[in-house]
């Protein structure tokens, strides 16, 4: 099956503008999948490793769109509008400590760049 003319510009984007701190190559047997890596930015809980990215991947909005975001809340996280209240309100009530387990999970669970 021939990929949609969206995957292949997308994919062409990526490859001619990378973004730096951010790695996406399609895998071999499957265009329509990325392997994903996101450094943490320095200076946040996150540098020093990096993120492997699942394949779940709406076609709603552009690939580079939605890694250049997930690269921002890295190095801005944003308590105001979380995705899960129970870290927002740890991170609003006690943000060394949120930071701190941010770097633990950091070590424990991300890749070495």
């Amino acid at each position: 099956m021939a990929l949609p003319k969206r995957i292949i510009k997308e994919t062409e984007r990526l490859m001619a503008e990378p973004v730096p701190g951010i790695s996406a190559v399609p895998h071999e047997d499957n265009l329509r999948y990325f392997d994903v890596e996101i450094h943490g930015p320095s200076s946040s809980p996150y540098e020093a490793k990096a993120y492997r990215i699942p394949d779940n991947w709406s076609p709603a909005l552009q690939i580079r769109t939605i890694l250049l975001s997930i690269q921002a809340l890295l190095g801005a996280p944003n308590p105001d509008d979380p995705l899960a209240a129970d870290v927002a309100k740890s991170w609003k009530e006690d943000e060394a400590g949120a930071i701190a387990t941010a770097k633990a999970w950091t070590q424990q669970y991300a890749v070495p760049k």
